[in-house]
Parts: C-alpha cells; sequence; structure tokens
C-alpha cells in the first residue's frame, strides 16, 4: 500500500466513523440509490440495511425504489429484494437518508422528496461527484464498485457477513466490474469478492441469474441489436440501438438492456462504444463504454448524466437519430483529443440514417 492508498483508506475511515454517529442517533433510516437500478446499486443498499440492523438493534430501516417499477427481473433473487418500498408510497420522515451508489441528487427520481425532508443525509458512492451534499459523503471513484466500500464499512463495524449479505454484495461487484473484465477490477475488488466467497457468497449461483437465465424475448432483443451494430470513426467507436417497437414486439422489457451495452462493446477494432435503448415515455438512454483510456464521461455530462471514465450513461428527450447525431461526434473529438488528432469539424446539421454509419 503506498502513501496515496493510505491517505484514501485514513479518509475513508474518518467518514466512516462519522456516518456511524449519524446512525447511532437515528431511529427511521432509509437507503436508496439511483433511478434505473444496476446491480451495484440494488446489492449495496441491500447489504448496507442489513448491516445496519445486524450491528444497531432498534433501528427501522427501509429500502427505497426511485423509481414507481418493480426490482428488475434480473436481480429479484438478491436476499431482501421483496422488501423494496416505491419511494413514492413511502410517508416517513427519515432522520437519516443513505445515498447508495449516487451523488447527484435529480437522480432519485421519485426519492428526492424524501431526502429534502429528511434530518440527515449521508452518501456512499464510488462515482465521480463535483457537488456533493449532504452532512457526510464518502465518494471513492477508485472503488470498484459501491458494494466494495459497503463490504469495508461492514468490516470497519467488525458487521458479521452472512451468506445474505455477502451474496449481494458479491453481486454488487461482479455486476460493476463486468464480471473482473473491467478495467476498474483491481485488487481490492478481488480481495473483497474472494472474502465475500469466503462468508458464503455464491458465484455460481449469482452468475446463474443475472448471466445465465435470459428470457427468450430479450435473447430475440438481442439478435436485433447485434445484426444493427454499426461502427464510426474508421471502427473505432461502435454503437446500436433498441426501439420501442423492437421492445414490443420482441416482448422484451426494458429492465432487460442493461447487458447489451457490453455486446456492443464487444466489437473487434473498437474503443468506444455507445448502445441507446428507447423507453416506454419516447426518452432514449444512453450506456457508454471505453476499453482504455478514453474518458467518456464527459460526453454523459454534457447530456444531463454521469458516470466513470470507462462506463457512463444519460438520458435524452430527443429520439434515437437526433442522439446519435449529437453524441457520435462528441465521442469521436474524444477520441481525436486523447490520441493529438486534429479535431473533425463540427456539422449542426449532422444527420445520420438509423442503422448507417459514417
Amino acid at each position: 500500500m503506498n502513501a496515496g492508498d493510505e491517505n484514501v483508506f485514513a479518509e475513508q475511515r474518518e467518514k466512516f466513523g462519522r456516518i456511524c454517529a449519524l446512525i447511532d442517533d437515528a431511529t427511521e433510516i432509509v437507503v436508496c440509490a439511483h433511478t434505473d437500478p444496476d446491480g451495484d446499486a440494488l446489492g449495496s443498499g441491500l447489504a448496507l440495511a442489513q448491516i445496519i440492523s445486524q450491528h444497531w438493534a432498534g433501528k427501522h430501516v427501509t429500502n427505497l425504489l426511485a423509481d414507481d417499477a418493480p426490482v428488475p427481473r434480473l436481480y429479484r433473487f438478491l436476499p431482501g429484494a421483496e422488501s423494496f418500498v416505491h419511494a413514492s408510497d413511502y410517508a416517513g420522515t427519515p432522520d437519516l437518508f443513505i445515498v447508495v451508489d449516487l451523488s447527484v441528487a435529480p437522480r432519485l427520481n421519485k426519492a428526492q422528496p424524501v431526502l429534502e425532508r429528511s434530518r440527515h443525509i449521508a452518501i456512499m458512492d464510488h462515482h465521480p461527484s463535483t457537488t456533493p451534499f449532504g452532512d457526510v459523503a464518502l465518494i471513492r471513484p477508485d472503488a470498484a464498485a459501491t458494494g466494495v466500500v459497503i463490504a469495508e464499512f461492514g468490516l470497519f463495524l467488525g458487521a458479521h457477513f452472512t451468506v445474505d449479505i455477502a451474496n449481494c454484495l458479491f453481486c454488487a461487484i461482479v455486476t460493476d466490474t463486468g464480471r473482473f473484465q473491467y478495467q476498474n477490477a483491481d485488487s481490492e475488488a478481488f480481495e473483497c469478492a474472494s472474502m465475500l466467497v469466503d462468508a458464503g457468497a455464491s458465484p455460481s449461483m449469482i452468475s446463474l441469474n443475472v448471466y445465465q437465465s435470459f428470457r427468450l424475448a430479450y435473447l430475440h432483443l438481442e439478435s436485433v441489436v447485434m445484426g444493427r451494430i454499426v461502427t464510426f470513426d474508421h471502427g473505432r467507436i461502435a454503437y446500436s440501438y433498441a426501439t420501442r417497437n423492437d421492445l414490443e414486439r420482441t416482448g422484451a422489457h426494458p429492465d432487460e438492456c442493461d447487458g447489451l451495452i457490453d455486446v456492443v462493446r464487444s466489437v473487434e477494432g473498437s474503443v468506444v462504444a455507445l448502445f441507446l435503448k428507447e423507453l416506454p415515455d419516447g426518452k432514449v438512454r444512453g450506456n457508454l463504454r471505453s476499453k482504455g483510456k478514453h474518458d467518456i464521461s464527459v460526453v454523459a455530462r454534457s447530456m444531463g448524466g454521469g458516470g466513470h471514465k470507462a462506463a457512463a450513461g444519460f438520458t435524452s428527450d430527443g429520439g434515437i437519430d437526433a442522439t446519435l447525431a449529437c453524441v457520435l461526434p462528441q465521442l469521436q473529438a474524444v477520441l481525436a483529443a486523447a490520441d493529438g488528432e486534429a479535431p473533425a469539424p463540427h456539422n449542426p446539421q449532422m444527420k445520420l440514417e438509423l442503422g448507417k454509419g459514417v
């Protein structure tokens, strides 16, 4: 461990202590992650609630969902998933609101009013943030997943890692590292994962539920997305999309589409991937991935989203065609800047036909 690591962990321990003080003084606690939750958001939130309930007797802890939608089908196997409460149905006034896997308040969606009436707020996250809020903001962009931070919080407390807690946290880490294939899969993530397996986490069970239990409808959608992949900027950018009609025609659900960005990311020679999903309300959800040094989070932020250098997302009010026309030139500019190339001339009238590259 170098001096930089020591400073990071010293700051983390100090903030753990401050979060513990907030929990000590609270009776009614809620834990909530971002809208459109993924495996890290759900697994981290469930594990944290279980750790608090185990370590602090008498605390009433509620896991909230930021949206009115149910828990995504792939993650309903997680222990405690049935206990989630929709934020729009929660009428309480929490003593403490703990935000997990998020540090931008608007992405709490329907849970933001609950946040605003809470007495105290703590953040436990790993996404870069320039505007942290709350009484305590523990944000570690160097951590592979929020699940890593929550696991280390449990170790800080000397908590007993039950099989349920271990499975929730292992799911959080394995999904946010892309099955330990992404650039963020560092030694800290592997050490946490090893500890969780020792505590009873089942990698095979989690893999079976998250990666090997796709409905036939989803696989039909995946084939459509694969057949639509196009490359841009001399093959360095790969992109594809799914429309509302695609989902209706195949019978796939929007919450089943998380893994489709990895299908696009797998194109040989590409360094950046983009996948767009048209939602039932007409908005477009974009997922971005980088295979190397290129920081695609700047593009996500320009679209009102955010994330990490290598993995980010956004939501657009425009259609798929308009979103492609806006995002692709920005990605091209990111590649050019990083590689010392002259930027391509920006054409505000750029028009892309769906399914056709440039």
